[in-house]
């Protein structure tokens, strides 16, 4: 009986006779490889959801790399081909840099982050701004800068850097410092970094190359007078505003305050532009998002992205649900299913919550809230 019951289970050909052991030992290691290839696509598919969900927490957080960020913009666009003739929004977007000793070394890092992902946001954006200006780039934020991807941020299209602040947009120049810029050529290919002012000057690390930075860039060659803009269009855009920005206009110029500090600076951005006359307004996200349960602070790139989708639908509501998905306004409850962001990034030795913020508005959702959103 015992052998008859081995004969019933040994393997056999397809002409109906057994196979010989050596046979039989090659189909069990087929049917294992088979099993474990299985297992493996199985891990691997995990995997990639896994890493999609850590970047789009990096992403809300603003803690994404340049370089990466770049590379999955890239391969975006090889997955969906060209999205089409775009049509640019006439209105220039500045992002302070001024703030650079406010903030910690990993606020430092999630900033340069937050920079990447607004100038991402601009170039794939069907209605994108004329041009990104960043002010006031000095210290620790540069150095960053300079550190990452070979100093990437230099190949950014449509965008300026200076070293000096806003200030400069309005007041006349006598001796013009550095002012790098990156502008496409007629074919739309980065020319290289540029300088830009009345005289040759040097290079925008010259004014920080005592050691500050520990960084160096070779001289450019002159362009173009640098973007001029009476003080009269400037808005500063700060949550603290009693004035609500009701449209965007093409010919105004808007400033997002480049400052990651978990809410602990008051009233930093609008005593700022108080004290230099400027107009201030706050996004309409009380009007309509007023059930929001928690009340946070805006990442530059959320500020941005929010202004861009403004300009694709000309409507808040839906620029601002595009940002911060309607179907996520949930409380957090008894607390215990907290963000990755958070774990990740740690409290402080007071217990406070060490997120990445820009003091534009006050409510926003955590990054494991945006994943979805931002996948």
């Amino acid at each position: 009986m015992e052998n008859a019951a081995s004969s019933s289970t040994t393997p056999t050909a397809d002409q109906g006779q057994p196979l010989s052991k050596n046979a039989q030992k090659k189909l069990a290691k087929a049917a294992h490889y088979a099993e474990l290839k299985l297992e493996r696509r199985a891990r691997e598919k995990e995997q990639r959801k896994e890493k999609k969900r850590i970047r789009a927490e990096k992403r809300a957080a603003g803690e994404l790399d340049s370089d990466e960020e770049l590379e999955n913009e890239a391969r975006r666009k090889r997955r969906k081909g060209d999205a089409g003739k775009k049509t640019v929004f006439g209105a220039r977007v500045v992002v302070d840099l001024g703030f650079d000793e406010l903030m910690s070394e990993k606020e430092i890092i999630s900033l340069s982050s937050q920079l990447a992902y607004t100038y991402s946001a601009n170039r794939r954006s069907s209605s994108p701004f004329s041009s990104l200006l960043f002010t006031s780039l000095n210290g620790r934020t540069l150095t960053r800068l300079e550190n990452v991807g070979d100093a990437s941020y230099k190949r950014w299209i449509n965008t300026e850097w200076w070293t000096e602040g806003y200030e400069k947009l309005w007041e006349t120049d006598s001796a013009p410092h550095a002012v790098a810029s990156q502008e496409p050529s007629a074919e739309g290919v980065s020319t290289g970094l540029q300088v830009t002012g009345e005289a040759p000057v040097q290079q925008i690390t010259d004014a920080v190359d005592s050691g500050e930075t520990g960084t160096s860039v070779e001289p450019a060659e002159l362009s173009a007078a640098r973007f001029k803009a009476s003080k009269e269009t400037v808005v500063y855009l700060t949550a603290d505003s009693s004035d609500e920005l009701l449209e965007l206009k093409e010919d105004e110029t808007y400033i997002i305050g480049g400052i990651v500090d978990r809410n602990r600076y008051k009233n930093l951005c609008f005593n700022k532009a108080n004290g230099q006359d400027i107009r201030t307004a706050r996004l309409p996200i009380g009007t309509y998002l007023s059930h929001l349960p928690t009340r946070k602070v805006l990442t530059v790139n959320q500020v941005f992205e929010i202004m861009l989708k403004w300009v694709e639908t000309r409507d808040w509501e839906e620029a601002l649900h595009a940002v911060i998905p309607k179907r996520k306004f949930q409380s957090q409850g008894n607390g215990k299913d907290k963000s990755v962001a958070e774990s990740e990034l740690g409290k402080d030795d007071d217990g406070s919550r060490d997120e990445p913020v820009c003091e534009v508005d006050k409510e926003i959702v955590t990054a494991e809230e945006l994943e979805e959103e931002q996948s």
